[in-house]
């Protein structure tokens, strides 16, 4: 009897604990999209008053998607990685 009672304790902390990780990582999602849409933000609103010329601001644009691209890539990966473990 004791040690089914410690078996169903050891199964319920862990059940906590795996919520608690879960909601982490939810935070850190939605942590991560506000900080990618606020720089897609700034970025648009950089491009929108380009005053260089037409191939400055397009080389502007194209370096802000690769950026954008990129840190949402690098995201993606972390989250897969982290919901793995």
């Amino acid at each position: 009897m004791k040690s089914l009672l410690v078996a169903v304790l050891a199964l319920g902390f862990m059940g906590v604990a795996h919520a608690e990780s879960e909601s982490a990582q939810k935070a850190e999602t939605t942590k991560n999209d506000v900080k990618r849409d606020v720089k897609k933000g700034w970025h648009r609103t950089e491009e929108s008053v380009c005053a260089q010329g037409d191939a400055k601001c397009a080389a502007k644009k194209a370096k802000h998607r690769v950026k954008e691209g990129s840190d949402y890539m690098k995201d993606k990966t972390q989250e897969a990685v982290d919901k793995a473990n």
